[in-house]
């Protein structure tokens, strides 16, 4: 990983801020998810565009110039468009990057993480040599805001990074777990809007369509449990995997959905606190952006450094989830 760069919108929404519109408190929300503040994007600000800005910072971090990017690869499940054009075109029309495969993905919170296996396994083929990787997410725009469950949870935001080519040991992705399971489809979700569903028939009758909004539902309870077995199973099995100790990785970044989940997490692998890193509090949880705004959260304060080896965990609506070893390579 040659650089990593974030980008946060500039409108904190405070808990004080959710009392005014819904039945909750600062106080519940503190204690039942950690979360202080999270940032949400403006009207005319599309998660395409908080995706240009954290690609712009990670292209310069990485010493390159835009032309050397080979491929774009987005990760998002609040993109611009319903289908087309993707985020990654969207993006790379916009970074000025022509004549380049662009695509997105969609594997919710672990997006991030699926995009690094992507990476991986297109510079391991010499298929490209540096590869632009986004996780752009505006949030906001599916939170259904008369629902205490869900729209306190979550923030926009983006994180990028640029993954390139090298010859050193000490510089590479080591691994990428990646895995799901569409059993539990129904734990987390966004449902169509009722259009979706009407075909053309003779029965066809053009007012009953109504116009919905496609609005995050989760099943809170039985996404918690089950995301805290399968996050500390799969960091068991990636460490095991390489013959690594959880005493020799430098920082656990795991997808920042939940406090009380990180820290069950962190108490299962046995992992010294003063190595998880924690932004749940501040940004709320960002989906496919939250690990790389996290890992730029410690890049710019100067914690992270390179060479230093990071576990990164994630867990997902699909359900999906995926862990990952690597060495942060940026300067």
């Amino acid at each position: 990983m040659k650089s990593i760069a974030s980008y946060v919108p500039k409108n904190c929404i405070t808990n004080k801020d959710f009392e005014r519109i819904i039945d909750t408190s600062d106080e519940w929300i503190t204690k039942r998810t950690g979360i202080k503040t999270r940032y949400f994007a403006d009207n005319n600000e599309d998660s395409s565009e908080l995706g240009v800005k954290a690609a712009n910072l990670a292209i310069s971090r990485a010493g390159i110039k835009v032309d050397d990017i080979d491929l774009v690869i987005c990760a998002t499940l609040s993109p611009d468009y319903l289908s087309m054009p993707s985020n990654a075109c969207l993006i790379s029309n916009r970074l000025g990057i022509e004549n380049k495969p662009a695509f997105d993905i969609a594997a919710a919170c672990s997006g991030f993480v699926y995009l690094l296996s992507l990476a991986k396994s297109f510079i391991e083929s010499n298929a490209y040599n540096n590869i632009l990787i986004v996780g752009a997410e505006k949030f906001s725009s599916i939170l259904d805001f008369s629902d205490r469950s869900t729209c306190i949870l979550f923030g926009d935001g983006a994180g990028a990074a640029v993954i390139g080519a090298t010859n050193n040991e000490n510089e590479r992705i080591i691994d990428v777990n990646i895995s799901a399971n569409g059993k539990y489809n129904d734990f987390l979700m966004t449902p169509r809007s009722l259009g979706s569903n009407l075909n053309f028939s003779s029965e066809f009758d053009v007012s009953n369509i109504q116009a919905t909004q496609s609005y995050v539902k989760m099943k809170g309870n039985e996404t918690f449990k089950i995301a805290v077995k399968t996050l500390a199973n799969d960091v068991e099995e990636i460490l095991a995997r390489n013959n690594i100790n959880i005493n020799d990785i430098k920082y656990f970044i795991p997808h920042q959905a939940n406090l009380r989940i990180i820290n069950a997490v962190g108490d299962i692998i046995g992992i010294d606190n003063s190595k998880v890193v924690v932004t749940v509090n501040k940004y709320g949880n960002t989906s496919s952006a939250s690990i790389p705004m996290a890992m730029d959260d410690i890049y710019k304060d100067g914690r992270l450094k390179k060479g230093d080896l990071l576990l990164l965990d994630a867990f997902g609506g699909g359900l999906t989830w995926g862990s990952s070893l690597l060495y942060f390579n940026g300067e």
